[in-house]
C-alpha cells in the first residue's frame, strides 16, 4: 500500500454530488485486480497540470501499447477536456494509435474499461458502460470527459493522488467476427423420400434382422431395418421396424438431424395399411429410430389383413420432414 499512514475518508456530501453528476450511463466499480493491458503512472501530476494549463496542449498522451492484437494509447486531460464539457474533471480516453495498413472503411469493435488507482485502499476504480464501441477513421477515440471530479481526485484523503503521484490504466477487448455460423431450415416431403422394400420369402426368414438396400433422399443415405420375429423382449410377439441413417459418420462433430418419418406395412389389396409416424433427432450416437412393437405377428399373419401376399411383405419408410443445417464461414 502506498501513501504512508494516511487513512481513507468517506466522501463529503459535496463530493458525492459531484460524483453523481458524472454521466449516468457510466458504470463505476471497485476491484483489487490491476488493469489487464496497460498502466500509466504519473509522478509530479501538479507540474503536468500546470504545464498543460499554460500551453496550447491540453492533453498528455501515453506511449503505444498492444491489446487484443491492436495498438492503443491513453489520452489524459489533467484539467479536463473543455471541448466536451469536462472542465473541472479528469478526462481520460482510449485512442487507436496505429492504423497503418488498415483498409479503407476499417472499423474495430471493442469493449473497454478505464482505471484510476486508489492508493490508500489498494483498489482500482473502474469506469465503463459495457457498450460495444466502434473505432474507425472518423472516430478513433472513446472515453470519459467527466471521469472523476478534480475536487475528489486532488483530495489526497481519497487516495487517487498521493505524493503528487497517480496511476491510470486500461483494458481493451476487441470483438472479432470470425464469420462462422449456421442456417437451419426444414424440408417437407423431400424428393425420393419414400422407400419401398419388398421382403420376399417372408415365411422362410430365419435371421434376427435384415437391412433393405440404401436409399438416397434429402442429401442423406437411409435404410430400413426389419426384425421379422421381433427385437429381443418382443421376440415371437411383434415385428420390429426401424429407419436408420446410414451415412452418419460423414457428418461434422456434434451434428443432429431432425426427422419426421412414417413407417408402414402395406395392405396389398385394400390399402388399409398399418403405419406409425415418428418424430426424432438422429445423431452419431442415435442413428436409428423405430418401434420394437411395431405390429403383432398375429396381425401380420392374418390373411384378412393382406399384409403378406405370395409370401411377400411390403415395407415402406417415408420422410415427411427433414432438417437441413448449413454451416458458413
Amino acid at each position: 500500500m502506498m501513501g504512508g499512514e494516511m487513512m481513507k475518508k468517506e466522501l463529503t456530501e459535496e463530493e458525492k454530488g459531484a460524483m453523481e453528476e458524472v454521466a449516468f450511463d457510466t458504470v463505476r466499480e471497485e476491484r483489487h485486480v490491476a488493469p489487464a493491458h496497460y498502466s500509466m503512472t504519473i509522478d509530479s501530476f501538479s507540474l503536468l497540470s500546470d504545464m498543460v494549463a499554460n500551453s496550447y496542449l491540453e492533453q498528455y498522451e501515453s506511449r503505444e501499447f498492444e491489446a487484443s492484437g491492436y495498438k492503443w494509447k491513453l489520452v489524459l486531460y489533467p484539467n479536463g477536456d473543455k471541448s466536451r464539457n469536462g472542465d473541472g474533471y479528469i478526462s481520460l480516453y482510449l485512442v487507436m494509435a496505429d492504423t497503418t495498413g488498415f483498409p479503407a472503411g476499417w472499423e474495430i469493435n471493442a469493449i473497454f474499461k478505464l482505471f484510476v488507482y486508489d492508493q490508500l485502499q489498494d483498489k482500482y476504480l473502474t469506469f465503463g458502460d459495457g457498450r460495444l464501441r466502434r473505432f474507425c477513421a472518423i472516430k478513433n477515440k472513446w472515453g470519459f470527459p467527466q471521469m472523476l471530479p478534480l475536487s475528489i481526485f486532488n483530495n489526497a484523503s481519497n487516495g487517487y493522488l498521493i505524493g503528487d503521484s497517480c496511476v491510470f490504466g486500461a483494458e481493451v477487448f476487441v470483438i472479432k467476427s470470425e464469420g462462422k455460423g449456421e442456417r437451419f431450415s426444414m424440408i417437407k416431403d423431400p424428393s425420393d423420400g419414400t422407400f419401398t422394400w419388398e421382403v420376399q420369402y417372408f415365411s422362410g426368414l430365419t435371421g434376427e434382422f435384415y437391412y433393405s438396400k440404401v436409399y438416397l433422399a434429402g442429401g442423406h443415405e437411409w435404410k430400413l431395418k426389419l426384425f421379422p420375429k421381433g427385437h429381443i423382449k418382443q421376440r415371437g410377439k411383434y415385428l420390429s421396424l426401424f429407419l436408420e441413417l446410414d451415412d452418419c459418420t460423414k457428418s461434422h462433430t456434434g451434428w443432429k438431424l431432425f426427422v419426421e418419418f412414417t413407417l408402414r406395412i402395406k395392405d396389398q389389396v385394400q390399402s388399409h395399411h398399418h403405419e406409425k409416424t415418428i418424430h426424432k433427432w438422429f445423431s452419431a450416437s442415435e442413428n436409428n429410430w423405430g418401434l420394437v412393437s411395431f405390429i403383432s405377428l398375429s396381425d401380420i399373419k392374418n390373411p384378412s389383413n393382406n399384409f403378406i401376399v405370395n409370401d411377400t411383405l411390403i415395407v415402406e419408410g417415408v420422410l415427411n420432414r427433414l432438417s437441413v443445417l448449413k454451416e458458413f464461414a
